[in-house]
């Protein structure tokens, strides 16, 4: 294990994987917490802060594999991140809990475990810290 491969990353990189930490730790942490409490409120804003933090950050990651200009495939992923949290919000805000549980549990399925899965594939800046590049 060596943490080489983010020393050396563009501040974009390094922005991006530190948020998407946040967000995976926290969602954890928001899974088990009670929910409706004060404390699940200011934990669910720092999860969607850094949610968005996530998806506005990859966009200035170029990919390997261009689609429409420097964006690719994984880009779309984050548009639908950006509006999975505006609509979660906006759920939440408006009292639909249950909507804004299924958004916040897809965001988190979704963005977190799979574009996760997606980092895992060997040759990419998680393979290589982890050291099985």
């Amino acid at each position: 294990m060596t943490l080489e491969p983010f020393t050396v990353a563009p501040i974009a990189t390094k922005v991006h994987l530190v948020s998407v930490l946040i967000a995976a730790l926290l969602g954890i942490w928001m899974f088990v917490q009670p929910k409706g409490t004060l404390a699940h409120r200011a934990t669910g804003r720092t999860w969607m802060v850094s949610m968005v933090v996530a998806a506005l950050s990859s966009f200035f990651i170029v990919t390997k594999d261009p689609v429409v200009g420097p964006f690719g495939f994984i880009h779309g992923l984050s548009v639908a991140v950006l509006v999975m949290v505006a609509a979660a919000i906006w759920a939440a805000r408006a009292g639909n809990i249950r909507a804004h549980r299924r958004f916040v549990i897809g965001l988190y399925v979704g963005a977190i475990i799979g574009a996760g899965a997606g980092a895992l594939i060997p040759g990419r800046m998680i393979s290589r810290i982890l050291g099985y590049a």
